[in-house]
């Protein structure tokens, strides 16, 4: 009578199955790349706490028992289980598919997703995308908090126990109403960002930080004014209708300049710019999954202006 509180070990069920099936105990060891004496311990150590015998031992053959005959295809079926669920468990380490939680920041997402959505569909049909548009500082929270798988983000994030990997470069370009005198400039350098009329978005968006620290390592005073907004598009709009000027980057050029009376002017090299990246926790144990993701954006994303 067994132990019904015992429970076989692997090893044990594989070496039965092995001598099962090859009624050897030399071509079952060898199969299993494990000495013979380890093999029959095994075996004996799974009868004993079982209290049944599997296998009929002489020094001419190897049969299975008809208690062995029966046993033998659960046997393997808990075998072909283990054996699914370590696969199962590299697929979940090492490929993406279900779900895919995506935080972006504003001034990234309606110039990337449109690109993005249709080669994640295309190269790694097996994940369903989930899109999460917000600030960076409520993106990284969310992060934290296993809310969101990854975000896509201006570098460095700033988030502790975060992996950034940079995706693309971008420059700033200045928007400007179409009869600016700045309208069609190439040549322009950040000091001349001093006393201008600045439109900037809403507290909170990176962007606004960005064009900020850009003025203050100028000593530049822009003359920002009370117009804010929390979208990149209405702030264009609002220079299209001479309230002012504002720093967009380039990816969001073509895009937000197609409508209203509006030009644009260009910084003369090395132009004032940002890094965007794949930000997400270092302990999630995906770092090869999302480095994937990650060539994925990267070939979609928008290309720097020679």
């Amino acid at each position: 009578m067994s132990d019904q509180n015992w429970q076989p070990t692997l090893a044990q069920l594989r070496a039965f199955v092995a001598v099962a099936e090859c009624r050897h105990f030399g071509t079952a060891a060898t199969r299993l790349g494990v000495s013979q004496p380890t093999l029959s311990q095994a075996l004996a150590a799974l009868e004993s706490g079982l209290g049944v015998q599997l296998i009929e031992r002489s020094t001419r053959r190897v049969l299975v028992t008809a208690a062995g005959t029966a046993l033998l295809p659960k046997a393997k079926q808990i075998i072909d289980a283990a054996d699914g669920f370590v696969s199962a468990a590299a697929g979940v380490g090492h490929a993406l598919s279900g779900p895919l939680r995506i935080g972006l920041i504003p001034t990234v997402a309606p110039y990337v997703l449109p690109t993005l959505l249709p080669a994640l569909a295309e190269e790694l049909p097996a994940v369903v995308p989930q899109v999460v548009e917000d600030q960076t500082a409520r993106l990284l929270e969310a992060l934290r908090g296993g809310a969101l798988d990854v975000a896509v983000l201006a570098l460095p994030s700033g988030g502790s126990g975060m992996v950034e990997i940079p995706l693309y470069d971008e420059d700033f370009v200045l928007v400007v109403p179409r009869n600016h005198p700045l309208a069609g400039r190439d040549d322009l350098v950040p000091a001349g960002l001093d006393e201008l009329p600045l439109l900037l978005l809403d507290e909170g968006h990176c962007l606004r930080d960005q064009t900020l620290d850009l003025c203050r390592s100028v000593d530049a005073h822009p003359t920002a004014g009370d117009t804010r907004a929390t979208s990149l598009t209405t702030v264009v709009q609002c220079v299209s209708g001479g309230l002012g000027v504002t720093l967009v980057p380039e990816s969001a050029v073509a895009v937000e300049t197609a409508r209203g009376d509006l030009a644009t002017a260009r910084f003369a090299g090395p132009a004032p710019g940002r890094t965007i990246g794949l930000v997400f926790r270092g302990s999630s144990g995906r770092t090869e999954a999302y480095e994937r993701f990650a060539e994925i954006v990267r070939s979609v994303a928008p290309t720097p202006r020679p």
